[in-house]
């Protein structure tokens, strides 16, 4: 059974075009990264802040045109308009050999953009990497089979289900099946340190920051 925490050390940050992040956690995750790609739309208010990223990865469709000259050596242009910028820099970091990635600014603004960014963690682990996406409010991490995650008692959790048989859970305050709708996963909550779930297949948990 593999186990989740909530301790998660990152080898590469994607910072993506939505609500740039303020809170402890994902900007904890940011500044102590080892690497930083930005989706080039990201990159502006990055630049904005006086910080400067190892790559900036996009189309370079949203990047200032400034910044596109001050920084051409670490733009890498990819014209793919089959995805978006989040996948093209997590396909960029694969390539350089990172697995282990955290996401943040994935969310806010668009409400379709920001479905699409959480939908797409799925896909990024049946790429055969451990990707976590940081919100202020939050973490969303993809599983698959039985695992536990560990968090203080009384965390607010949410367990979405992507095509999973037999999903039983551990440690929650309300029992848990293999939900039909996203809605009905949502707003469950911690009994113990370590919450588990049993299953066969794909799903994604959300994990709230415990106030």
């Amino acid at each position: 059974m593999k186990t989740n925490t909530t301790e998660f050390i990152p080898e590469a940050v994607v910072v993506a075009n939505g609500d740039f992040p303020f809170r402890p956690t994902p900007v904890h995750k940011l500044k102590s990264a080892p690497y930083v790609a930005c989706c080039d739309g990201a990159a502006n208010q990055y630049l904005d802040s006086g910080l400067v990223p190892d790559i900036i990865v996009g189309d370079s469709d949203s990047i200032d045109p400034q910044y596109r000259r001050l920084y051409a050596s670490i733009i890498h242009h990819d014209p793919d308009q089959e995805t978006n910028d989040q996948t093209k820099a997590i396909r960029f970091l694969q390539g350089k050999g990172f697995r282990k990635i955290a996401i943040v600014g994935a969310t806010g603004m668009r409400e379709d953009h920001t479905l699409g960014n959480i939908s797409l963690l799925m896909e990024y682990q049946k790429m055969g990497l451990d990707v976590r996406m940081y919100t202020d409010y939050g973490v969303f991490i993809p599983a698959e089979n039985d695992c536990s995650f560990t968090c203080p008692v009384g965390t607010q959790v949410s367990i979405f289900n992507f095509g999973t048989q037999g999903m039983t859970g551990e440690g929650l305050k309300y029992p848990i099946r293999d939900f039909q709708s996203w809605w009905e996963g949502t707003l469950n909550e911690t009994t113990e340190g370590t919450f588990t779930i049993r299953c066969q297949g794909p799903y994604l948990v959300y994990i709230g920051e415990k106030k």
